[in-house]
């Protein structure tokens, strides 16, 4: 997998080429002019301004579609570093050998080759526009050129390659699988996504190439054959919960974007067995990693790797889009059900906790970049394709303010004049102005999503900021200990498959306590995020307290009693635990008492109703209402406004309007 990297101090491009705020000159990209348009949202102009022309030498493992007749193609530079003049300047991955000119991983790589074909495919469909038809034929053939066609690893792909056409099989630092091309990866997850979707645009209007483009595909399954696809029907266990064991390198996210790929072919090669059969499997096995549901942690949504019960990230999170264009193929109520879960419980409650933070781990943390914005948009639109409901539109266009304001630095992070989409925003709303190819490629395929339903388009182009009021946590060790709890600070924040939050935990044994203060989060409800080890270890009681003094119980949690951790590389299940009874009114305080050794990491605190204002530049706010009971709630309106609420699955409730909100158990509202 390609490791992200905010910039290469003191790095200069082979090419040298570098890209102004404005346009890319160099590129013989047209200056934009006067204010951003209107519309289209999608500008490719960045990403053009990325691609450059790479030479193809053929041997007897790598060769593309008629190489002999045209010995070159084109690939995108993997970053863009933002220049203090303004502009950026092309690099690629590690450093840079001055005297041969190779980067110690290399200029391209095989990930960003295939989602930008993805991107111009998907331009050139929507709008018959010529030269991404073009760019989308060079970018396929690059990509197919590092395709193994012959020999022991036939099918895989080799990652990483040079400005002047050198494979990199074996980069500097060192990624997994090592060749890149000897094992199923992440970039032939990403091969199979850009050959399907390659498949299908060209099936019809050029049959030779589209033939190539199959063969490849076929050559890609059948590697997948000899590894993942080879495990189907295995399972395994990862903290007592049945994981599938052939998902592609256990993601899956990776196995997502092969799903993508095999359904746009399916779809229009239906008789193709074998990647019907293929496309099956994988998304079986991808909806299989569904987890949580309404009040419980994550809250229904589809966790990326099976290394890890604690753990959901935001980037390569296709898993969502993948299962609800999946269900479309191959009509299977059971993906329907998983995609609609991930779009319409899990989507808006991470709206309402800041947005698509790069990794809940299991608190919402790390920077939000545009991988992970750009498949919560492109889940809801898939839903919304899916089902026909105005719900997930309305929820695609305000999770695609992200790109224009709704993120933690209160700016956009895509410029229209330019097509450029910054590397990411931080925590604490610092920008990372550079603008790679990963970043601009996730932004583009928002842009084309979103122009492709303009009512979520205008409703995404029209937010200029936020203002959130959803999960939030208190810290164990904050609060005020007794009978022996203790504050432990273990030698590293991760786990082996979560984070502890702020970096310590509090060690609670028999007849111990720990009270914390939880003023003003009455009829929220309380997920104790506890490290529940093997072994008989007691319970824990969590008992709020109000400004009188008076008890009331929460609920009991078991410290111990995990039985196997499978595949996991942790010693214990760190991750929040529902209790049964929401905070009453009046609590000042959760008490915590412990009859045996609890390891007390934080409260995660859900609002019983959680809310996004999203101001829009023509002055008239929109608003989230996300409940987070099984039962209706109604709520104090944010702001003024008239709206309807939704179930879950995207079905329509009734109207929603101010001053009091009703809000559908489990469901969401959005008044406007």
């Amino acid at each position: 997998m390609i490791t992200r990297r905010s910039f290469i101090a003191g790095s200069t491009a082979a090419a040298g080429l570098v890209m102004s705020a404005t346009g890319a000159h160099a590129a013989g990209v047209p200056r934009a002019q006067g204010s951003a348009p209107t519309r289209p949202l999608t500008n490719l102009a960045h990403l053009q301004w990325l691609l450059d022309s790479v030479p193809l030498q053929a041997s007897s493992t790598h060769t593309t579609y008629e190489i002999a007749a045209r010995p070159s193609a084109q690939a995108p530079w993997t970053y863009a570093d933002a220049q203090s003049a303004g502009g950026w300047r092309r690099v690629g991955g590690g450093s840079l050998d001055p005297a041969t000119g190779h980067w110690s991983q290399g200029a391209y790589n095989a990930d960003d080759i295939a989602r930008a074909a993805v991107v111009f495919i998907r331009h050139w469909v929507s709008t018959g526009d010529a030269s991404s038809r073009d760019h989308a034929v060079e970018l396929l053939r690059t990509l197919t050129f590092l395709q193994d066609a012959t020999g022991p690893y036939a099918g895989n792909v080799v990652l990483w390659m040079q400005a002047d056409g050198t494979l990199t099989p074996s980069a500097e630092p060192r990624e997994l699988p090592d060749p890149s091309d000897s094992d199923e990866s992440y970039w032939l997850a990403r091969t199979v996504w850009a050959l399907g979707e390659g498949y299908s645009a060209f099936a019809a209007v050029d049959p030779g190439f589209a033939g190539f483009l199959r063969d490849r595909l076929q050559l890609a399954i059948g590697a997948l054959e000899r590894a993942s696809l080879g495990r189907y029907g295995t399972w395994l266990v990862a903290d007592d919960v049945r994981v599938p064991g052939w998902l592609i390198t256990g993601g899956a996210d990776a196995t997502a974007e092969a799903c993508l790929g095999l359904a746009a072919y399916v779809r229009v090669a239906g008789t193709d067995t074998r990647a019907r059969t293929a496309l099956a499997r994988y998304a079986e096995g991808v909806a299989a990693m569904r987890s949580g549901q309404v009040g419980v942690w994550p809250f229904g949504a589809i966790l990326p790797w099976t290394g890890s019960q604690s753990l959901w990230h935001a980037w390569g999170g296709e898993t969502g889009q993948a299962l609800c264009r999946t269900a479309a193929v191959l009509g299977s109520s059971s993906l329907r059900s998983t995609g609609l879960s991930d779009a319409g419980s899990f989507t808006p409650t991470l709206l309402a906790s800041g947005g698509p933070y790069n990794a809940w781990a299991p608190l919402p943390g790390e920077a939000q970049i545009a991988y992970g914005a750009e498949g919560r948009v492109a889940a809801l639109l898939a839903a919304a394709d899916l089902t026909g409901s105005d719900g997930f539109l309305q929820l695609a266009g305000l999770a695609g303010g992200w790109f224009f304001g709704a993120n933690p630095s209160g700016a956009p992070t895509y410029d229209r004049a330019t097509g450029a989409t910054f590397d990411g925003v931080e925590f604490d709303g610092r920008v990372n102005r550079n603008s790679g190819a990963e970043s601009t490629i996730h932004g583009l395929l928002a842009m084309i999503a979103l122009d492709g339903h303009p009512q979520a388009a205008s409703l995404a182009a029209s937010v200029t900021s936020y203002r959130w009021v959803g999960l939030h946590h208190v810290e164990a060790e904050s609060g005020v200990l007794e009978g022996g709890a203790a504050v432990v600070t273990p030698p590293s924040t991760w786990t082996g498959s979560a984070n502890w939050s702020g970096g310590a935990y509090v060690s609670v044994p028999r007849g111990g306590s720990v009270r914390l203060d939880v003023v003003g989060d009455d009829g929220a409800f309380v997920h104790p995020v506890v490290n529940r080890r093997k072994g008989q270890l007691g319970t824990s009681r969590y008992v709020a307290v109000s400004k009188h003094g008076r008890r009331t119980l929460l609920g009991s949690l078991d410290n111990g009693g995990l039985r196997e951790t499978g595949v996991v590389e942790a010693e214990g299940l760190l991750r929040p635990f529902p209790l049964s009874r929401p905070l009453p009114p009046g609590t000042v305080a959760v008490v915590v008492e412990s009859d045996g050794d609890l390891q007390l990491d934080c409260l995660l605190v859900q609002p019983a109703v959680s809310t996004v204002r999203y101001a829009r530049s023509e002055g008239r706010a929109a608003v989230l209402y996300v409940n987070a009971d099984t039962r209706p709630s109604t709520t104090p309106a944010v702001a003024p406004g008239r709206g309807w609420t939704w179930s879950a699955d995207g079905k329509r409730g009734g109207a929603a309007h101010s001053p009091m909100v009703r809000v559908t158990g489990g469901g969401f509202a959005i008044t406007r």
